[in-house]
C-alpha cells in the first residue's frame, strides 16, 4: 500500500522561539499554500506545536474544514541548550554523523526517528507541517543523498511530497 505525505516547512516567521508568529509576508505565504494545495487531495493536517507552524497551515485548514492535529514530535530539533557560536558548523557535522549529540540537544538520528514515528502513524495524503532542520532530517532518512547543502537550500515555506510503498520511498520538491 502506498502512502503519500506532504511535508511543509513553515512560512516566514519573526524568529526561532516556539511562540513567534508569522511575519506579514509569512501570512501571505500561508494563503499561497492554500492555493497551492487547491487541487491536491489531503486527508489530515498534522502540525508542530510551534505557533509559526500552526499559523502557516491555518488558512488551508479553514478552507478544507480539516482540524489541525498538533503533534509535539514535529517540533524543531534542539541542537543544543548551550549557546553555540559555531552552530552552523555543528549542524553540518550532525548531518554527517547522525549519532552526534551536543549538550542538552538531540542527535539527528533521534530527531529523525521521532518524525518518522509520526509518518508511520499518519494516514496517507496527510500534510505534516514542521521546521527546517526536522524536515531536512526526515528527507535524509528517505533520500540518503539529502544533506546539509540541501537543508541550506530550503525556503520558507517549502513543500516536498514523500511517497512510501513498502521499503521504497520517493522524495520530490513541489514548491517553486
Amino acid at each position: 500500500m502506498q502512502k503519500t505525505f506532504y511535508l511543509i516547512r513553515h512560512c516566514k516567521a519573526e524568529g526561532q522561539a516556539p511562540d513567534v508568529e508569522l511575519t506579514a509576508e509569512g501570512r501571505e505565504q500561508a494563503e499561497a499554500l492554500t492555493a497551492f494545495f487547491e487541487d491536491i487531495e489531503i486527508s489530515h493536517i498534522i502540525s508542530s506545536p510551534f505557533t509559526r507552524a500552526i499559523q502557516s497551515i491555518e488558512p488551508l485548514s479553514a478552507s478544507r474544514d480539516l482540524p489541525v492535529q498538533i503533534d509535539d514530535r514535529l517540533a524543531e530539533r534542539v541542537l543544543s541548550t548551550e549557546d553555540l557560536p559555531d552552530w552552523m558548523e555543528k549542524l553540518e557535522q550532525s548531518f554527517n554523523d547522525c549519532d552526534l549529540k551536543f549538550e542538552g540537544g538531540e542527535s539527528a538520528g533521534e530527531a529523525a526517528e521521532r518524525g518518522a514515528e509520526v509518518l508511520a502513524e499518519a494516514p496517507g495524503n496527510a500534510v505534516l507541517v514542521t521546521h527546517g532542520n526536522m524536515m531536512g532530517l526526515l528527507l535524509k532518512r528517505f533520500e540518503e543523498a539529502y544533506g546539509f547543502e540541501e537543508w541550506k537550500a530550503l525556503s520558507n515555506p517549502d513543500v516536498y511530497v514523500l511517497s512510501i510503498e513498502g521499503e521504497k520511498a520517493t522524495v520530490k520538491r513541489m514548491w517553486k
